[in-house]
C-alpha cells in the first residue's frame, strides 16, 4: 500500500531535520508531493543543497539552516510543528571510529536537544533515525528488537543512546517517539561521492566510469538493503500511529538478505560491465551479517514495505544512470 494514501490533518507541519540528506531530502519530497507543509533543517554538514533546491518555489516548503547541536535553534525549528523527522545525524561506522567525540555531540546530544525542544513545544510526533549497527555481535539471525549484543562502534552507540533517550522522554513526559532502525537504505540521491559513501551508489558509480570498485573483505557479508520508499512509509506510518506503540524502536527493512558479491556481479550485469572487482580488508567495526523481523514494525505501525531489493535496485540504476 505504500504511504501515498495516508491522511494527516489538514495544514499539518513536519520538520525534517538532516533534511538535505539522502533519506531527508527523500522525506521532504515524499510530503510535500502528499500537500502538507514542510520544515527542512539542516546545516549542510553532510547534507548538500542541491537535494532541496527543487523545493524552492514550493510555498509549503522552509529551509532553516541549523545545527541540531544548538538547543535554541532545535527550539525556533520546532515552533508550530506537529511531526518532527529526526534524521540529523552523521553515519558510517569507520568515521565513528576516527570521530568518537564529535559523533557524541552530534548524535546524541543534537538528538536529546531535539528531544527536549519537541517537548517544550508540544510536537505530536517525534520519529527518529536508528540503525541496525545497535545490534553489534549478536549473531542471531534474523535480528528481533530486544535482541541486541555487544556495541562494535561509536556510531551504534550514538544511535543506542539515542533509543535510550527517546524511551525516557515517552515514559516520562508523555512525548510519542518511535526509533526508525534502518538496514542499509538505498536509493535516488545517495551520494557516491566521499571516503565513507555507501556501497551500492559507490559501486554503480566506478561500474559507470569503467573503473574497478574494491569489496571490503571477501564479499561473503550479507545485508538487508532497504529501497528509500519503504523507509519514508515506515516514517510516516509512526507519525499515524498509536500512543500505545510509542517509545519503542523497530526494524524497518524490506526482511530480505543481499550477498554483497551478489549485488555486485548484478550490477555488472545490469550496466553491461565485464570488470572484476578488487579485494580489500575487512572494515573496522563492520557486522557480518543483517537480516530483520519486521514483524514488530507492521503489528504495531501497519507498516507494509512494497519494494523488494529486486525492485529498488532497478529503480536506484536508472536514477543514477540519468544523474551521475
Amino acid at each position: 500500500m505504500g504511504y501515498k494514501h495516508l491522511k494527516f490533518p489538514e495544514n499539518s507541519l513536519f520538520l525534517v531535520t538532516g533534511g538535505a540528506g539522502f533519506i531527508g531530502s527523500n522525506l521532504c519530497e515524499a510530503i510535500l508531493n502528499m500537500g502538507y507543509k514542510v520544515r527542512c533543517l539542516d546545516d549542510l554538514s553532510t547534507g548538500k543543497q542541491e537535494n532541496v533546491d527543487m523545493f524552492l518555489d514550493n510555498p509549503n516548503y522552509e529551509f532553516i539552516k541549523g545545527d541540531i547541536k544548538d538547543l535554541d535553534t532545535c527550539m525556533k525549528a520546532c515552533e508550530g510543528v506537529d511531526f518532527v523527522l529526526n534524521q540529523a545525524a552523521w553515519g558510517s561506522v569507520p568515521r565513528s571510529l576516527e570521530m568518537p567525540i564529535f559523533y557524541c555531540k552530534n548524535n546524541i546530544e543534537g538528538t536529546l536537544n531535539m528531544l527536549e525542544a519537541s517537548r517544550q513545544q508540544g510536537v505530536k510526533k517525534f520519529v527518529y533515525a536508528s540503525s541496525s549497527s545497535v545490534y553489534g555481535d549478536e549473531p542471531k539471525l534474523p535480528k528481533t528488537e530486544g535482541v541486541e549484543g555487544n556495541l562494535l562502534s561509536p556510531y551504534a552507540l550514538t544511535k543506542r543512546c539515542d533509543e535510550e533517550w527517546a524511551k525516557l522522554y515517552t515514559m516520562h513526559y508523555g512525548l510519542d517517539t518511535y526509533g526508525m532502525r534502518y538496514f542499509n537504505v538505498f536509493g535516488r540521491r545517495q551520494t557516491p561521492y566521499g571516503a565513507y559513501a555507501a556501497v551500492i551508489p559507490k559501486f554503480i558509480k566506478l561500474l559507470l566510469k569503467g573503473e574497478q570498485p574494491t569489496i571490503n573483505g571477501d564479499g561473503k557479508q550479507s545485508r538487508d538493503f532497504t529501497y528509500i520508499d519503504n523507509v519514508i512509509e515506515a516514517n510516516l506510518k509512526a507519525c499515524l500511529a498509536p500512543s500505545e506503540a510509542a517509545g519503542e524502536a523497530y526494524n524497518i527493512a524490506f526482511g530480505g538478505r543481499e550477498y554483497l558479491i551478489d549485488i555486485y556481479y548484478g550490477l555488472t550485469e545490469a550496466l553491461k560491465v565485464d570488470i572484476e572487482p578488487n579485494f580489500g580488508p575487512d572494515r573496522k567495526g563492520d557486522i557480518k551479517h543483517s537480516n530483520a523481523d519486521i514483524s514488530k514494525a507492521k503489528r504495531l505501525l501497519g507498516y507494509d514495505p512494497d519494494y523488494s531489493f529486486a525492485d529498488g535496485i532497478k529503480l536506484a540504476i536508472e536514477w543514477y544512470k540519468e544523474n551521475l
